[in-house]
């Protein structure tokens, strides 16, 4: 049977028909749609506003690398400048492909990119020499704790380094579906409080974050991915294979296959989220030691490189934090950066990105 035509342009042979409408497109009219449903969340959240200095949080992976694109699609229209921030989290055998990707599509789109690492932005540690820390503790799934968290605060240093005025991230709806259903079953109320919205607004001099792709499905992003014909490294983090994330994303794709909306409806039902006044989590202050915002005395990122110092990396992990000022024998910063990564898994998954924010 023949493919329908196209329903846009009336004159191609459709080439997908759209996951959650039915609608029947072919590629040039699929991209094009895509594009403007960007623009539309963009515009109508007010996420950039003209003159903006953004940085792409860029990891190599599909989702990142299809907001590159899509942003530097409307750029003009936008009236925004693009500058790429990749981060080198120190895994052997996994990083270095994916930056050469980033690379890649920096020089393919002249855009501007600034690789930060680990290793020189936290006192040599690099997440192998975390993952080596952290396996005889019992917490070798934690690694992706660390490494979300240390993502988060480098990404927020390399836009800094660069000027930028806002922080955006290849988050899809997928995603943030996942990670509130990981909220939901860990009982997380301050985190889900915190998840509703298209992003941040920069409080306490955190720059301004956000998800453009945020209401866009992960079929989606990979079908204007195969489309536009983009350069992306697909192969999945070396501690992603025990991940908790991995359980909430076989869940949704289970209530996806009786609901296909099923994703988007737990996107909105966070943004419409509303926590009694007993459960709000308390507004943030600084943190003491690097002045970060944080709602305890040391933010997380603070917590957690004093748990490796200390030799105590369990003690900044969970939700109990009394062990957090117990003393412990302060190991020397790993020597040994390059040598191979444990098997241990944690919260992210494929290509982890900025997952974890």
């Amino acid at each position: 049977m023949p493919a329908p035509q196209c329903a846009s342009c009336h004159a191609a042979r459709a080439a997908l028909r759209r996951p959650r409408s039915g609608q029947a497109l072919c590629g040039a009219c699929f991209c094009s749609a895509f594009e403007a449903e960007v623009l539309h969340t963009v515009l109508a959240g007010r996420l950039l506003p003209p003159g903006a200095v953004v940085a792409v949080g860029a990891s190599g992976g599909k989702d990142s690398t299809v907001l590159a694109h899509v942003l530097r699609e409307l750029a003009p229209r936008l009236g925004v400048s693009l500058h790429l921030v990749a981060v080198d989290e120190g895994i052997g055998g996994y990083r270095d492909a994916a930056l050469a990707a980033v690379q890649r599509q920096a020089a393919r789109w002249d855009l501007p990119l600034t690789v930060v690492a680990y290793a020189d932005l936290f006192g040599g540690w690099t997440m192998d020499a975390v993952a080596r820390s952290t396996a005889g503790s019992g917490r070798s799934r934690a690694c992706c704790t660390f490494c979300g968290v240390l993502r988060r605060r480098a990404l927020e240093e390399g836009a800094r380094l660069v000027g930028a005025t806002h922080i955006v991230t290849g988050h899809n709806a997928d995603d943030m579906a996942e990670t509130v259903l990981m909220n939901f079953l860990r009982g997380d109320a301050g985190r889900l409080a915190r998840g509703g919205g298209l992003g941040s607004r920069g409080e306490g001099g955190a720059l301004p974050r956000c998800r453009p792709l945020q209401l866009a499905s992960q079929k989606e992003v990979v079908l204007y991915a195969h489309f536009r014909r983009l350069d992306y490294f697909s192969e999945e983090c070396v501690y992603a294979p025990e991940a908790f994330r991995g359980h909430a994303r076989h869940l949704l794709k289970l209530l996806e296959a009786a609901r296909p909306s099923a994703a988007l409806d737990l996107v909105h039902s966070a943004e419409r989220l509303a926590l009694a006044p007993a459960a709000r989590p308390p507004p943030p202050s600084a943190c003491s030691r690097c002045g970060a915002l944080a709602s305890r005395a040391l933010c997380q990122a603070c917590a957690l490189l004093d748990g490796l110092q200390r030799g105590r990396p369990r003690l900044a992990i969970g939700k109990g934090g009394g062990a957090r000022d117990e003393e412990g024998p302060p190991p020397p910063p790993p020597s040994d950066p390059g040598s191979a990564p444990g098997p241990a898994g944690g919260e992210c998954g494929a290509a982890c990105k900025e997952r974890c924010e």
